[in-house]
């Protein structure tokens, strides 16, 4: 299955109209380059993303296009729809944003930094309180036990990327994962689903009077998931924030109705952006 990772967003150049250029960058899943254009602002729309991608293909249109920039994604999935392909959200376009790291120097003009991969994120609010569980607590699972624990269980909700599964990050089974469980009670069930659309990324301690715990998910979305102002628990929070940095980032948020360990709504294998 082939995939592309896109960009199509502006930069900073202008043409001799000083109309401002839009850049189309794509690559494949591995990193390698496939294509590069430039579009005056007023020619930026789905027709012209249309005809490059065509172009770019060569009549090997690929299976899935994934994007990260919120900005971004509407006209292409315009223009995938009509050449029927797959167009995916994620942050997850590691190899993309290498590359445009890589470019980073040749959009920089008159020695002003620019940053291709900046987001504008709102900031962090409450998740909804009808939501919200009876406690949560940091917790822990062996890289080699996590798998086999969660990967057969009935689950209701359960996303394990293979590509974060340990033993494809090459962790020892030893280390010690670390997470985050959510008892949610009565409200297990909805809070898992409400965390499947809003699709989690990543979940990190911030520092702070009070610190908490801040929920990455979709493109730019940021939640607020716990706060916190004892003293054990911030202890606690940078042995969790600790423990990513021996696990690559891997860490997991769990939610279930009870302390049983019988029954799971939701089970999310993360991993911190790089």
């Amino acid at each position: 299955m082939t995939t592309w990772q896109i960009d199509f967003y502006r930069r900073p150049f202008k043409d001799q109209a000083e109309q401002q250029l839009w850049e189309l960058l794509i690559c494949n899943s591995t990193g390698q380059f496939i294509y590069q254009a430039l579009c005056p602002q007023s020619q930026a729309n789905a027709n012209w993303l249309i005809s490059q991608l065509q172009t770019a293909a060569n009549g090997n249109l690929p299976q899935i296009i994934q994007v990260f920039r919120p900005q971004s994604l509407s006209l292409i999935e315009i223009a995938g729809q009509q050449l029927g392909i797959k167009v995916e959200a994620t942050r997850r376009t590691d190899a993309l944003k290498k590359l445009l790291q890589e470019k980073a120097p040749q959009y920089s003009q008159d020695g002003d930094a620019y940053n291709p991969l900046a987001l504008d994120k709102p900031p962090p609010i409450p998740l909804p309180d009808n939501l919200w569980g009876e406690k949560w607590q940091f917790a822990t699972l062996p890289a080699g036990d996590i798998e086999a624990a969660f990967a057969e269980r009935p689950i209701p909700i359960l996303k394990m990327p293979a590509a974060f599964l340990p033993i494809n990050l090459g962790l020892a089974s030893t280390v010690a994962v670390p997470g985050v469980i959510i008892y949610g009670g009565r409200q297990s069930m909805r809070l898992a689903r409400w965390l499947q659309d809003a699709d989690p990324v990543s979940l990190n301690y911030i520092v702070g009077d009070p610190a908490g715990l801040i929920l990455e998910a979709g493109l730019i979305d940021r939640w607020v998931v716990a706060t916190f102002e004892d003293q054990e628990v911030k202890v606690a929070a940078q042995m969790y924030q600790q423990r990513q940095q021996q696990s690559s980032g891997l860490h997991f948020l769990l939610v279930q109705p009870d302390d049983s360990g019988m029954t799971y709504s939701g089970f999310w294998l993360l991993q911190k952006e790089l």
